[in-house]
């Protein structure tokens, strides 16, 4: 038995919807394996400006940096999509979080369930067997480099630096990783034009030769984009910057039929958070049909990475492959031969998980 204590933060959007069926499947596991987690909520982005003003409440912080792990929501809201000028956003929240709590890889796995294969658009031919765990670094790059106006506000500015240290630690999970898989690297970057990109592949060729059993390739980010949709299957670990990281996983969503089924973890030294990559869909929030899965999986990588709990978060995946295998889809992943009645809203497709497990 276990005692852990664990932090939900909603945020925004539908982040509210999913997170209460993740935290119904934790507290599942722990009824079922006789472990006792206990509970706290705390106010991010959005929810947290209306409130404090604030998009990251100090508080938030303390109970996060407190927590054994987080289970997270999204955030973001369409009123400051449509206003570029505003100062405070949501995702400033999101930024100091993975800055406070040192959370510098981002990993997100692109597990096709194979009852998916005709929810993306891509043939099913080419996507069968595709299962690809990105690692993307999270505390550098453009995101948090100088940023600015000049000639009275006409030119804009983002700088983009990494540090060596910052390119090791990412790039050391990712070959540990790689280790327990296939024992495939792929490093991205774009070394023919940027600098950042020159240290950042300087830096993985001298940590591949501490790693002969793992098979290490590169590719520019132009050419792994064209390839991730050509040929999927023959990558495993990923490893990239911040920017392409980005950009690269949610194009890799498609791989998996909905954003709504993809989960992700961000890890550090300390605490780690969890959650899907789907964002806020402000657009269905309230509606009761946002898909839940991506949360429930994010709750089985949070038992697995954050609690070593190997058999617990096997289970709560299992129990997702075989709601699907009984033909239960969300709206998202429905396709024109899924029979009505099994197209299920959001605590539907809960229960039926809750089932199985």
């Amino acid at each position: 038995m276990a005692k852990k204590n664990i932090l939900i933060v909603p945020g925004d959007g539908i982040g509210q919807e999913v997170t209460a069926v993740g935290k119904l499947v934790l507290d599942k596991i722990a009824a079922k394996f006789g472990h006792e987690f206990t509970y706290d909520e705390a106010l991010i982005g959005h929810v947290a400006i209306e409130a404090t003003g604030n998009p990251l409440p100090d508080e938030t912080l303390v109970k996060m940096k407190a927590s054994d792990a987080v289970l997270f929501g999204a955030v973001g809201h369409p009123k400051y999509d449509n206003d570029p000028t505003a100062k405070v956003r949501p995702e400033q929240g999101l930024l100091k979080m993975r800055k406070e709590l040192g959370l510098y890889a981002n990993l997100r796995p692109i597990k096709l369930f194979d009852e998916l294969l005709s929810a993306s658009s891509i043939k099913p031919e080419i996507l069968k067997g595709a299962d690809i765990l990105f690692f993307r670094e999270l505390t550098g790059d453009i995101y948090f480099g100088e940023k600015g106006r000049k000639n009275n506000g006409d030119t804009a500015f983002d700088v983009a630096e990494y540090s060596r240290f910052e390119v090791e630690r990412i790039g050391r999970k990712a070959f540990e990783a790689a280790r327990t898989r296939r024992k495939k690297l792929c490093s991205v970057d774009k070394a023919n034009v940027l600098e950042t990109s020159r240290l950042w592949r300087e830096v993985i060729q001298k940590l591949a030769l501490e790693y002969p059993d793992v098979e290490i390739e590169y590719q520019f980010v132009d050419a792994l984009a064209m390839m991730l949709i050509k040929n999927p299957a023959r990558f495993d670990v990923v490893v990239t910057a911040n920017l392409f990281g980005d950009i690269l996983t949610d194009e890799a969503s498609q791989i998996a039929g909905s954003m709504g089924m993809l989960a992700s973890a961000s890890i550090g030294d300390g605490t780690g958070v969890y959650e899907p990559i789907h964002g806020s869909a402000h657009d269905i929030t309230g509606k009761g049909v946002a898909n839940p899965l991506a949360s429930i999986l994010s709750a089985a990588l949070l038992l697995d990475i954050s609690f070593g709990m190997k058999a617990e978060s096997e289970l709560v995946i299992n129990a997702v492959d075989q709601v699907l295998k009984e033909g239960y889809r969300t709206r998202d992943i429905a396709d024109a031969t899924t029979p009505a009645d099994k197209i299920l809203g959001t605590e539907a497709m809960g229960n039926e998980v809750l089932k199985f497990i």
